[in-house]
C-alpha cells in the first residue's frame, strides 16, 4: 500500500526554512515579528497549522526573543526558523554569552520578567547553546 505525506505535513523535499539578518535596534523586534509572520504565511500554505493559535504563540515567541536580545544582548542578531516535523524550530543567535534568566514579576514596577517564563509555557522545548560569538537560543513550538 503506497502512503503519501501525512495531511498537513510537507513532502519530504520541500524545505521550509528562513533566515534574516537584523542590526539590533530597536525597529529590528518588529522587523523579526513580519519576517516571522512571511515565513508562517508561506509554511501556512503548504502545510496549514493543527491549531489556529499556533501562528499567534511562534510570533510572540519570536517578538520576545527580538525584544530581549535588543534590551539584553545590544548589537545584531540572526533569526532562522524552519520547519520540523511537527512543529516550528525558532532560534535567535546574539553577540551575548550570558544565559538568560528568569526574573521576578513585579506589575507594581511596570511589568517586565514574564517573557522567559512565557517562552517555557509556550514551547515545546527551549535550550540555550554558547558559541565562541555569542549564543543561540532555540524554542520549539508546536505547528
Amino acid at each position: 500500500m503506497a502512503t503519501g505525506p501525512r495531511r498537513g505535513r510537507p513532502p519530504v523535499e520541500e524545505t521550509f526554512e528562513r533566515t534574516v539578518a537584523f542590526r539590533g535596534e530597536l525597529r529590528n523586534v518588529t522587523g523579526a515579528r513580519l519576517a516571522a509572520d512571511g515565513y508562517l504565511a508561506d509554511l501556512a500554505r503548504a502545510a496549514p497549522p493543527t491549531v489556529p493559535e499556533s501562528w499567534d504563540d511562534i510570533l510572540l515567541v519570536v517578538t520576545e526573543l527580538a525584544a530581549n536580545v535588543v534590551q539584553y544582548a545590544p548589537g545584531p542578531f540572526e533569526l532562522r526558523m524552519r520547519r520540523t516535523y511537527d512543529g516550528v524550530h525558532v532560534t535567535v543567535h546574539d553577540s551575548s554569552r550570558v544565559r538568560p534568566e528568569p526574573r521576578p514579576f513585579h506589575p507594581q514596577r511596570g511589568g517586565g520578567g514574564v517573557g522567559w517564563h512565557l517562552l517555557h509555557t509556550l514551547c515545546d522545548q527551549v535550550s540555550v547553546v554558547l558559541t565562541d560569538d555569542g549564543k543561540d537560543v532555540h524554542a520549539f513550538l508546536p505547528w
